[in-house]
């Protein structure tokens, strides 16, 4: 039986990109007919339907996400594949996620060491919270991500990389906060759910019964530190990253409970890691 060839994935996986087979089409030069027929012929051969209709456009179904997801591996093996046999060493697209707070205070110097390196790979760097970057690497979207306790990653490999000490924070001539019962009726600014900061501050303060008066979410810190700063509420955040934003005199500052401050962002990623990934996994073994 002959195996599903690289073209014909290409163009599922533009389609599932792109929405619809008309964009995809566009996008891929081909004639609208040639994409319709060659995704009913994946279809009938897997006997499967890999699309569903929304609206105008078209969604993948359970197996065409699972077929996307292999996708995804086989056509960065194939790039892999074609770089090292070319060159002899990594290059291509390296594509990697990371914690909004890991890329500002903590992955600067070693990407920029990882250039002059490798300087033939082009590292892609995507930023999301923890939940979304471990569904990103599990999918094959990107090769691996910098996540943070808790979480859990059934299928994924996992290395600790550094060690955080989280604060919190309020504004500067706020009262100090020695519990969790000491914020009852304040606002909790943070990330959107799926961000493992928020989820160890919605516990500490859910096994004291106390729930903010709101919740504000933001996409980044420099807003989040900002509304702190204005009296707005209160947020969980790394230590290294208000040093890293020189945002330390702005807030008020208050040490939480061991199990609560103490933290490790991970390195994670899915099945035997490339060339390019091998080498930022040695960076960051020598860094720790």
């Amino acid at each position: 039986m002959r195996s599903l060839d690289l073209d014909s994935l290409e163009i599922f996986r533009t389609v599932a990109q792109e929405g619809g087979v008309i964009r995809a089409a566009h996008k891929l030069n081909r004639v609208q007919s040639n994409v319709t027929t060659r995704i009913k012929q994946l279809e009938q051969r897997l006997g499967r339907p890999l699309f569903r209709r929304q609206g105008r456009g078209l969604v993948l179904s359970p197996e065409g996400e699972r077929l996307l997801s292999y996708a995804q591996r086989l056509f960065r093996l194939a790039d892999e594949a074609e770089s090292e046999l070319r060159s002899g060493g990594p290059m291509g697209v390296f594509r990697i996620g990371s914690l909004e707070s890991t890329a500002g205070s903590r992955l600067a110097p070693i990407l920029s060491r990882y250039h002059r390196l490798y300087p033939s790979v082009i590292v892609e760097l995507a930023t999301g919270t923890t939940g979304a970057l471990l569904q990103r690497v599990a999918s094959f979207e990107i090769e691996a991500a910098f996540v943070s306790e808790p979480f859990t990653a059934p299928g994924l490999s996992s290395m600790k990389v550094f060690e955080e000490e989280l604060v919190l924070v309020t504004a500067k001539g706020g009262p100090p906060v020695r519990r969790a019962s000491d914020l009852a009726g304040l606002t909790l600014i943070a990330f959107a759910s799926g961000c493992s900061y928020r989820k160890r501050l919605e516990e500490w303060l859910g096994a004291s019964s106390v729930m903010p008066a709101r919740t504000l979410e933001f996409q980044s810190y420099q807003a989040m530190i900002a509304c702190v700063a204005a009296g707005t509420g209160f947020a969980l955040v790394p230590r290294s990253l208000l040093a890293a934003l020189r945002a330390t005199h702005e807030v008020r500052q208050h040490e939480l409970p061991v199990r609560i401050r103490k933290n490790h962002t991970h390195l994670v990623w899915n099945a035997a890691p490339s060339s390019a990934l091998q080498g930022l996994q040695r960076l960051l073994g020598e860094a720790a």
